[in-house]
């Protein structure tokens, strides 16, 4: 590309985007920015732009940014947010606003890191919102949407402490072993693979709607990480 790629993190201070944050490095080509709340800490040699606002801004941030992609890793949980319509304030509510002003600045791709077994007629609270914002998002039409559902993410959190979702890591390289054909897009994933994936989404070319588990998911980090070994080697050459 003859200009740099703008990809727009929000969400930027959980799992999936502090990974996201410490591949920045790696990035060649590509413009990272995000918009959060609060301040990030971030590790040595990071590249990006960082805004910070109230989320009742971030719409207007994203007009003024006018990026050409946007990964929202937005996502918190019942007993953070403390009620069931918090919690569907920020992974339904926000999410779609974000998407709106991307949309309204034409942006190219945008990825929703969203859950396996997210629908929107499910019992369960979690999946049900999840489920209604992958079906809302859909109706807005831009020009690509991809909508991740990863399993148990595996990775270090910072200051959020999830006690069942620690005790499911320790098992779930085992527990993993046992799911296969339709119940292994219920497996354990690296959150290092979905960022990957996200960002191998947030540079797609082809448009459309798309619907990456587990086995798709590992299929687009792998191809990510071909990308960046194959541009590592070509800069070497020259």
């Amino acid at each position: 590309m003859s200009e740099n790629l703008r990809i727009l993190l929000v969400g930027a201070t959980g799992l999936i985007g502090r990974t996201i944050i410490a591949r920045s490095p790696d990035l060649a080509g590509i413009v990272l920015q995000g918009v959060a709340r609060r301040e990030i800490p971030f590790p040595e040699g990071v590249r990006m732009e960082l805004v910070l606002a109230d989320t009742d801004a971030w719409p207007s941030v994203i007009t003024q940014l006018e990026p050409d992609a946007v990964i929202s890793a937005l996502g918190t949980t019942r007993k953070k947010a403390g009620s069931d319509t918090a919690f569907a304030a920020v992974d339904h509510d926000l999410v779609l606003e974000v998407a709106k002003a991307a949309k309204a600045v034409n942006v190219r791709n945008f990825v929703q890191v969203s859950s396996v077994g997210a629908d929107p007629y499910s019992k369960n609270t979690y999946l049900k919102v999840k489920g209604e914002a992958e079906a809302d998002l859909r109706k807005l039409r831009i020009r690509r949407l991809d909508l991740l559902r990863p399993g148990l993410l595996r990775g270090k959190r910072r200051n959020d402490l999830r006690v069942a979702e620690k005790a499911g890591q320790f098992i779930a390289p085992l527990a993993d072993l046992f799911l296969r054909g339709d119940s292994a897009k219920y497996r354990s994933i690296r959150a290092g693979s979905v960022a990957d994936a996200a960002l191998a989404c947030a540079m797609a070319r082809a448009g459309g709607q798309f619907v990456h588990e587990h086995d798709g998911i590992m299929r687009l980090a792998r191809e990510f990480e071909r990308g960046l070994a194959a541009a590592g080697a070509a800069e070497e050459v020259a």
